[in-house]
Formats: structure tokens, sequence, C-alpha cells
């Protein structure tokens, strides 16, 4: 059923979208300048559904944090801490491998590991790490480090980006999660986040991985200090770099929390933006194939909604989240199969589980296996 489109700004938009036509940056804008949300809505399902039918994905994946010390000191952040923090942890490779049994069982097809930038945590460290999670749990795909992280190890090694890459692939690295892209417009990241790399070395660091084979997933994160065409400049930068390495998998906007952060004096985003923010993703970024609700940030309520709008995942079982309650989310900590089953399916969507790379999954309760 079609919908009417009272704002004049999108009616050549919608033209585009009914044509299967690349959107411009100003489409971009005038998208997010729109208050029409359910017309935005309504053009970002019809690609959702063209791309996807009525599937949502969903994985039983664990989430690993093996260090919340940070050398980086980002305003947007309340999980990083110093060395010196009483209440900063660092695990040793032991308490890794043991943290993640805790949470495993052979239905568990993904571990999710990133961390703080430790002054003292070494590439040969992680590598270690990487290689003992897959001497234990050898099925379990390992999506570890953002850019941010494989920059910094670069860094302290003194040595590039791909050989930094090369040699934690080789340890047992699958994929990489996206994440530290936050905006990079240089303007804002000078005030949220001027200790990271900024944004073309995140790109560059991207681009490496997509060439030695590496997936990953790409972020944004809204709500902040960013304007409209901060936002739009950031989706067309990862549309770009999507056209030439085809190495993205799915985009994750992130919603800020602000809560415990320098910047807590930024009111929280709002359902209208977080499902606005779905939308817009879905109808610019026209070659990443798969657009997340990531629950533990927008809740698993919006992120319903979220699959009327743009969304087709609503991302994992996660087990242990700290870096956005740390940031004061109050969502639950995971979820089980069961209720991401029943979120899915009360949206009027098929669930289909799956891997990292998006293969079907058949499982058993105790058991998977991945459909090639």
């Amino acid at each position: 059923m079609q919908t009417v489109i009272e704002d004049p700004r999108l009616v050549p938009i919608r033209a585009k979208v009914e044509a299967g036509e690349r959107l411009s940056f100003e489409d971009g804008v005038a998208l997010y300048g729109t208050s029409d949300l359910l017309a935005v809505g309504y053009l970002a399902n019809l690609v959702r559904e063209r791309l996807h039918g009525n599937v949502t994905y969903f994985n039983v994946n664990r989430h690993i944090n093996p260090t919340d010390v940070c050398v980086a000191s980002c305003r947007l952040c309340a999980f990083g801490k110093r060395a010196r923090d009483p209440k900063a942890y660092t695990m040793s490779l032991e308490e890794v491998w043991q943290r993640a049994g805790e949470g495993w069982s052979e239905a568990v097809t993904e571990f999710h590991i990133v961390g703080g930038l430790h002054p003292e945590l070494t590439l040969d460290w992680y590598c270690e790490m990487l290689r003992g999670l897959k001497q234990r749990f050898p099925k379990v795909h390992l999506k570890a480090l953002t850019m941010v992280e494989i920059a910094y190890l670069a860094r302290r090694t003194k040595i590039s980006a791909r050989e930094t890459l090369e040699r934690l692939r080789d340890a047992g690295m699958d994929s990489l999660p996206g994440g530290g892209a936050e905006i990079f417009d240089e303007r804002v990241r000078r005030i949220i986040c001027d200790h990271k790399i900024d944004g073309a070395e995140w790109i560059e660091t991207a681009r490496a991985a997509h060439q030695l084979g590496l997936r990953s997933n790409c972020t944004m994160l809204y709500g902040h200090i960013e304007n409209d065409r901060d936002r739009v400049d950031h989706l067309v930068r990862l549309r770009a770099l999507q056209d030439e390495t085809h190495g993205f998998v799915t985009f994750i906007p992130l919603a800020f929390h602000p809560d415990n952060t320098p910047l807590q004096h930024i009111p929280g985003t709002t359902g209208f933006a977080d499902i606005k923010n779905i939308a817009v993703a879905r109808l610019m970024l026209d070659n990443i194939p798969h657009i997340k609700a990531y629950w533990v940030m927008m809740t698993p309520r919006i992120a319903q909604i979220a699959l009327r709008f743009g969304a087709d995942d609503i991302d994992g079982t996660i087990v242990e989240e700290r870096i956005y309650h740390d940031a004061g989310a109050t969502t639950a900590q995971g979820l089980r199969r069961a209720e991401l089953l029943q979120l899915i399916r009360k949206a009027g969507r098929e669930p289909v589980e799956r891997d990292t790379l998006y293969r079907p999954v058949e499982r058993t309760e105790t058991a998977f296996t991945v459909l090639a």
C-alpha cells in the first residue's frame, strides 16, 4: 500500500527510489530535514523488502571486552578508563578464554571482541588471544577489533595497518566489527574524539582490511553535536568505499548515550531520531546489504519498529555488553534466542538465524550447522 507524500522535497526522492536510482548528497539532507517520518519509512521499507523480503536476521553471539583501559580521552565515551583508575580492568589471556567459555555453547556462532586502547597490551598479545580462542572454539567466528584499535596497534608496533591486519588474520581474526567511525567530519571529531584516528585513516584501515579479504561492518554515531550534513557526508563516504571494495556487510547506526560522559548535558536521542537514522541509512547506502537495528542501544521495542523502517537485522543474543551500559543504557545485557524470535515475529517478520557473514544457520538447542 502506498503512502501520501506530504513534503514536496520527497517527491523526486520517491521517484528515484521506485526506479532504483542512487540518491544524492542533497537527497540525504532532505531526508534528514523532513518531519514526514512515515513517508521516509515507507520508502526505506520499499528498499528493505526489495532486498530481503520479509526476512529479519539475528545471530547467537557473545560480546567480549578484554579491557576498558584506554589512552584516548574521548568526550563521547563512558567506557574507557586510565590505567590508574581503581575501577579499570584488564583481563589476562586466561581470563579472556575463560570469559568466552562462560557464555559459550555449541550454538554460539560469533565472538564480538572490542576494548580500549591499552598502553601495554601488544599486537603479540592480541594475536595470542585470537589463537587461543580459535584453539578452544574452532567453529566460532572471531569478529574482533575496530579500525581504531588496528591503527593504534600498528603505530605501537611501528608497522603498517595492513601488516597488522595480516598478523591478526593469520592468528584467527575472521572479520572486523566496524566501530570507532563515529562521525567522519573533522570539526566534529576534534570535539568528541580528538585522540582517535581521523575519518580518512578509518576509511584507509577499512580499505586495507577489505583488500586482504576481511569483511567488516561499519557504523555511525549520531545524536551528539553533528548536524544533518555531517551525517550525510559520513554515509556518502562509506558508500564510496563500498563501491570500491564491496567489503562492508552491515551498517549499524549507533545512538549516542550521554550519561557518564563529558557530554552528558546533551539530551539522549528520541525514538523518532532512532527510526529516522535507520530509514535514511537504508535509502542512502544502496550498496551495503544489511542495516542493523542494534537493540542494546535503541531498546528492543524501537528495534522492532525499525524492522518496518529499513532494518533487516536485529543483532544477536550478546550475553554481556559493557560499552553502552557504562554510558547509561538501561536495556538488558543479553536476550535469549527465544526472546529475539518473539520480537521479530511480533513485528510481522520472518526470523532467520545467520552467521556473521549472513549464511543461514540450522540449529538444534545445543549446536549449529552453517548452510552453504
